[in-house]
C-alpha cells in the first residue's frame, strides 16, 4: 500500500475500509492481491448493474476497439451513438410512452445534475432550487448545492446557494406531511422562500441512507409541482437502470418527470456516461450553451446499447424482483430479528440496515470491516454512516447472493451478540 500512501492524496476514501489492492474482477466477485476473493455488493456505488466484465458487453466495446471505431467525438455524429439513440427511444422510453429528449453531458452524473439545474432556471427564469433533506446530487458546485450532506457541503470552501432544502417523509421528520408543507411554503406569502425553478427529489435516497418514498407521495409532489408551475426533476443516478425491478425507479407511480438525470450503470460497463432525460418544450439551450469535452463516450455508447439489449434478453426486471423477494425475506427473518432497534428499508435490490438507534455509532463499521475480513464487500450511508447499504449487481447469482447474506447475517450476529441490543423475539 505504501505507494498509494506516500503519492495518492488524502482525498482517497473507500480504499481505507477495503484493504487489499484488486487485480481482477468477473461477475459478482473480485479478487485481490491478496489471493483473497470477494462478493461485491457495492457494484461501483451502483456504476456495475450488470456486474464485472460481463461477456455480452464485453465482447461488443472489443470488436469496436478492434474495427478502431471512433473513441472520442465530442458531439459529433457517430454511427454508434446514433444506434444507442434508436435503440434507447425504441426500447426504453416509446413503450413506456415518455417523450424525452436526449442531452448528453459529460462523464459523470454530477454533469447530468448540472446541466438540469442550470436549464431549470434558464427555462423559469427563477434562481431557487428545491431539495430534500438527505438528498445527494453530486459533488460539483451546483449539484453540491443540492446536497445536504455537512461534511460534503463545507468541503465546498465557498457559500453554496439557491437551493431550499424541504423535509424528507424519512429520518428525523417522518411524520411531517412534507407535501402540505412545502404546499404552505408555496401559498404564503410571507414565507419567506423564494418559488423554485424546479424541485429535485431521488426515489430512494441512497447515500441519505436508503429512504424509499411511497408512490402516493411522488404522485403527490409531481401535482403539486403543476399546480406551482415547478419543473420536477428525477435524480435516477443511483436507483435506475433496473435498480428497484423497472428501468425507471419512478414508474410505479405512474408520473413523468419534466427532466430525468442517468448516469452510473447508463453504460452497462463502468465506463464514464451521464444522460438528461428532458421534455422537448424544455429544450432551449443555444448550440453549445451547456457542453462539456467528454460528453459524447463512443465506447460508452457501444456499452450502453448492449447493456440495453443484455437486460431484455435475461428479463432483468423479472429477475430483481425475484431477488428483492429473497433479500427482503432474508432481512426480515434474519437480521430484522436481532433486535427492535434495527430497521430494515428498501426495494428491488438496493436495501438498508438502519442501526441509528443503536447505542454503539461504531456498530455499523464494525460489521463491514468483519465482512471484509470474510469476503464481502459493501459500505455504509445515512446520517452518521450509520446504515448498512446493500447493492449487488443486480445480475448476481443466486448462490453468490446467498453466501454474502451469510457473511452479512453471521458478522451482524458477531458484532451484536451479547450487547445491549440483542432482544429476544
Amino acid at each position: 500500500m505504501r505507494t498509494f500512501e506516500k503519492y495518492e492524496s488524502n482525498v482517497r476514501s473507500y480504499c481505507r475500509y477495503f484493504n487489499d489492492v484488486f487485480v481482477k474482477a468477473k461477475g459478482s466477485l473480485i479478487y485481490g492481491e491478496s489471493g483473497k476473493e470477494y462478493i461485491d455488493f457495492f457494484a461501483g456505488a451502483g456504476a456495475l448493474n450488470y456486474g464485472h466484465n460481463p461477456e455480452f458487453i464485453k465482447d461488443r466495446l472489443i470488436e469496436h476497439i478492434q474495427r478502431d471505431g471512433v473513441s472520442h467525438g465530442l458531439d459529433m455524429y457517430t454511427d454508434v451513438k446514433r444506434r444507442f439513440i434508436d435503440y434507447f427511444v425504441e426500447h426504453i422510453l416509446e413503450p413506456r410512452g415518455l417523450d424525452y429528449k436526449l442531452q448528453f453531458c459529460g462523464a459523470t452524473g454530477t454533469n447530468a445534475v448540472e446541466a438540469a439545474l442550470k436549464l431549470a432556471r434558464k427555462v423559469k427564469k427563477r434562481t431557487n432550487v428545491f431539495s430534500f433533506m438527505g438528498a445527494f446530487h453530486g459533488m460539483s458546485l451546483g449539484s453540491l448545492a443540492a446536497t445536504s450532506n455537512r461534511d460534503s457541503r463545507e468541503g465546498a470552501g465557498t457559500p453554496l446557494n439557491n437551493v431550499t432544502f424541504m423535509p424528507h417523509p424519512s429520518g428525523p421528520l417522518l411524520y411531517l406531511d412534507t407535501i402540505e408543507y412545502m404546499e404552505r411554503v408555496l401559498s404564503d406569502d410571507h414565507s419567506g422562500i423564494d418559488k423554485p425553478a424546479a424541485i429535485i427529489f431521488e426515489t430512494v435516497q441512497a447515500e441519505g441512507g436508503i429512504n424509499p418514498v411511497s408512490e402516493q407521495w411522488l404522485r403527490a409532489l409531481a401535482d403539486l409541482c403543476v399546480k406551482h408551475d415547478i419543473l420536477l426533476i428525477c435524480d435516477d443516478i443511483q436507483v435506475g437502470c433496473g435498480r428497484t425491478g423497472t428501468f425507471f425507479s419512478f414508474e410505479r407511480a405512474g408520473i413523468v418527470p419534466d427532466m430525468v438525470t442517468l448516469s452510473k450503470s447508463i453504460s452497462g460497463y463502468g465506463l464514464p456516461m451521464s444522460l438528461l432525460l428532458l421534455k422537448p418544450e424544455l429544450d432551449q439551450w443555444k448550440p453549445g450553451e451547456h457542453n462539456g469535452t467528454f460528453r459524447g463516450n463512443q465506447m460508452a455508447f457501444v456499452t450502453a446499447m448492449a447493456a440495453l439489449e443484455l437486460r431484455e434478453m435475461m428479463n432483468l426486471d423479472l429477475l430483481v424482483k425475484q431477488h428483492e423477494h429473497f433479500i427482503r425475506k432474508f432481512l426480515e427473518t434474519n437480521i430484522k430479528t436481532v433486535s427492535d432497534k434495527i430497521e430494515i428499508r428498501g426495494t428491488g435490490m438496493i436495501w438498508g440496515i438502519d442501526l441509528s438507534n443503536v447505542e454503539d455509532s461504531g456498530i455499523p463499521k464494525q460489521i463491514v470491516k468483519e465482512c471484509f475480513a470474510n469476503g464481502l464487500i459493501l459500505e455504509t450511508a445515512g446520517r452518521e454512516d450509520q446504515v448498512i447499504k446493500i447493492l449487488p449487481p443486480l445480475t448476481i447469482e443466486q448462490s453468490q447472493l446467498e453466501r454474502g447474506f451469510k457473511i452479512l447475517n453471521e458478522a451482524v450476529h458477531s458484532i451484536i451478540a451479547g450487547s445491549s441490543l440483542l432482544t429476544t423475539h
